[in-house]
């Protein structure tokens, strides 16, 4: 006797019976792509936007029959000083003179002597003093002043964040051993010819405040070996 299979054949859907035995050389993947694709409730895209339209409106800057200006309007250029309404520090340099400097406060350094602006605070700077010798540059031109020059960051905290340090008539190298002290102390620095280092301190100063930014300079009239007297 022959066993029987309990195996059911697989029903086929009625529509894909249909569609096959309509169609019996359309290949299986265009059936099955229609079956699945097939929505009556979607609208198609022509339904959705007809074509044509539009997806943005523009409006014109002017109006027909409107003239242009024939001048521009004036600037005023004092709207666009963000600092103009920010005090200026009493310790900024007004004047850089030959043997000294003139300050905002009406403090005036003169007798060849440098300055030293820290925290709001003025200070006769002398660093050829510290170094026994009116030599600033070392043989290699560098600025070269020893490590007591800078004794004052060692009695104040919190120390400013950067030391603008002002060559006198023209700009040098700082000495590694310079930089290096300084850099110990955490302070970062910026080394330009005294006139710039004017300039600088008096926009950082009053930007970031005296309390970040200090400043140490040597007269403009300074020459190595005499001094600026």
């Amino acid at each position: 006797m022959a066993a029987r299979s309990f195996m059911r054949p697989c029903a086929v859907p009625r529509a894909l019976r249909q569609a096959l035995s309509q169609a019996p050389n359309a290949p299986s993947r265009s059936v099955f792509t229609a079956l699945r694709s097939h929505n009556p409730t979607s609208p198609s895209p022509r339904q959705v936007l007809p074509f044509g339209r539009r997806l943005f409106h523009t409006v014109p800057s002017r109006r027909k029959g409107q003239e242009a200006p024939a001048h521009a309007p004036p600037t005023d250029f004092g709207d666009l000083d963000v600092l103009a309404d920010v005090p200026i520090p009493s310790t900024s340099v007004d004047v850089c003179m030959y043997d000294g400097f003139g300050l905002n406060s009406g403090v005036t350094i003169s007798d060849g002597n440098g300055v030293m602006l820290v925290d709001g605070e003025v200070f006769n700077w002398r660093p050829w003093e510290a170094k026994g010798s009116m030599n600033l540059a070392n043989k290699k031109g560098q600025f070269d002043i020893p490590a007591q020059s800078f004794a004052l960051f060692d009695l104040i905290w919190p120390r400013p964040d950067l030391l603008i340090i002002g060559t006198g008539p023209s700009i040098m190298p700082l000495s590694p051993e310079t930089r290096r002290h300084i850099s110990e102390l955490g302070i970062r620095i910026e080394l330009l010819d005294t006139r710039n280092a004017a300039a600088q301190f008096n926009l950082l100063a009053t930007e970031r405040g005296v309390s970040d930014v200090a400043a140490a300079m040597i007269p403009v009239g300074w020459k190595d070996g005499v001094g600026a007297k």
